[in-house]
């Protein structure tokens, strides 16, 4: 099992910081979400975790630093599905899936029988079989997407990283897709941060949210104690209506302002 935790992250471009001095702490079979309006720093601060920029500050997988760990450590540590990731059409979905089990094969190693399984089980599971052996050209959007969050499942690290998992994928695979995380988070006890816009479902999967506004953390907690009305409209512009449902869901209801109504 493996724990997160972040001392003073801060992130900067060309002198400018756009993540400023993130902490948090997460245990084993955590999930936490980054919500927040365009430009909050929400993938800068994933990509941090995942040690594609550089940072300042901390980042300790179950107390070991960050740049201890070797690249191929760091991948069985970490896997991170982007917001655009990048897909070799002419490979095929099996193919690139496998990519996935890389850190575990050797430099002119193969594959072994248990990679192969891997991979066909999560091509099932994401309703992928049916195109196994198609190119990845030849996908939708929604296709490539749940594909690109097969592979990083397949890496089979303790800590994922989602930026954006859902954004390509219609209402039902995004469901499927997302309870698939939670059924394997659970199962395998994964620490999950991801970056999502759709704020019901921000809340409704995650244990709790970190909201951030321009690379500031301005409010974390549940998804009771984050998404307000009044929170909503300070830092993303907008009228809300914030629905508590007896279950515990929280709706957000996007609603028009008085003076866009004709």
């Amino acid at each position: 099992m493996t724990s997160l935790a972040l001392r003073g992250v801060r992130v900067e471009y060309g002198g400018c910081a756009v993540v400023s001095n993130v902490d948090e702490s997460l245990a084993a079979g955590e999930w936490l979400c980054l919500i927040g309006p365009n430009g909050a720093g929400k993938s800068s601060l994933l990509r941090a975790i995942a040690g594609l920029v550089t940072c300042s500050g901390d980042v300790l997988f179950d107390g070991g630093a960050l740049d201890s760990f070797s690249a191929r450590e760091l991948a069985r540590k970490v896997a991170f599905v982007p917001q655009n990731p990048l897909l070799p059409d002419d490979m095929s979905v099996s193919e690139y899936v496998m990519l996935g089990r890389n850190p575990f094969i050797s430099t002119f190693g193969r594959e072994s029988a248990r990679d192969r399984r891997v991979v066909t089980s999560l091509v099932e599971e994401l309703s992928l079989s049916v195109y196994a052996r198609r190119p990845l050209g030849t996908l939708s959007g929604g296709e490539r997407q749940r594909v690109v969050i097969a592979r990083a499942l397949a890496q089979e690290a303790p800590v994922l990283l989602l930026d954006e998992p859902t954004s390509a994928l219609d209402l039902g695979h995004q469901q499927h897709a997302l309870e698939l995380v939670d059924q394997l988070r659970r199962r395998r006890n994964l620490v999950v941060v991801s970056a999502m816009h759709d704020l019901t479902l921000a809340g409704l999967y995650s244990d709790r949210l970190l909201l951030m506004h321009q690379g500031v953390v301005v409010a974390r907690g549940s998804a009771r104690e984050v998404l307000r009305s009044e929170t909503l409209n300070e830092f993303y512009g907008v009228s809300a209506r914030v629905i508590h449902a007896d279950d515990g869901t929280v709706v957000v209801v996007p609603q028009r302002s008085p003076n866009e109504v004709q």
